[in-house]
């Protein structure tokens, strides 16, 4: 079946943040997932970055994001410098970066096109207002397999030559983005020893 992508709306909060749940159990810190009040502030400032994919009826993935300042997203700062936290406390309304937040999908609707739909859904974004890029900082929760033996730096540049497979960073390099670095001390995240593939895709 054919998802259907629309806008994130208020009526479809609590399934958000249940989804969440569902998609980044623990050992991911619990305090790190979305509330319902992170979710209104996302729709009260930025309601067309923020995207939900329906199938029967249901919300099976969202995607959230925000709009930062170039030199914001050069600066690779952890996930709070970057974006302000979860309340969004650095978004610009004219900020040329369209930078992913957060993108869920249900465990039992993965490996159905979900995750490319909303990332399609995001680029469009992007040409239609005007942006230069789309950025993000991807989780690698596999590196902690290979931390013992391998810098995150060494780790995410063998991914993106193929000579790895990391269950997130693999798939958002396979829908075109770029890897242009690694983020220390992102945010903490057990698996990817608190690091992230810093990713960007350009129209």
């Amino acid at each position: 079946m054919t998802p259907t992508i629309r806008p994130l709306g208020a009526a479809d909060l609590s399934e958000a943040v249940a989804l969440q749940r569902e998609c980044f159990p623990a050992p991911f810190p619990e305090e790190l997932l979305w509330q319902p009040e992170h979710l209104e502030r996302h729709l009260a400032v930025f309601p067309e970055g923020q995207f939900a994919a329906i199938m029967n009826g249901r919300v099976v993935a969202t995607a959230s994001s925000t709009r930062i300042r170039t030199e914001r997203w050069q600066a690779h700062e952890d996930w709070d410098a970057t974006v302000g936290g979860p309340f969004l406390l650095s978004f610009a309304p004219d900020g040329e970066v369209l930078y992913g937040l957060d993108i869920s999908v249900h465990p039992r609707f993965r490996g159905q096109g979900l995750a490319r739909a909303l990332y399609e859904a995001r680029f469009d974004l992007v040409r239609s207002l005007g942006m230069d890029r789309y950025a993000t900082a991807c989780r690698i929760p596999d590196y902690h397999l290979h931390s013992s033996a391998l810098s995150p730096e060494a780790y995410v540049e063998l991914v993106a030559k193929g000579g790895l497979i990391d269950r997130t960073l693999t798939p958002l390099l396979r829908l075109g983005l770029k890897l242009v670095g690694v983020c220390r001390e992102h945010m903490e995240d057990w698996e990817s020893r608190n690091s992230a593939a810093l990713l960007e895709w350009t129209p």
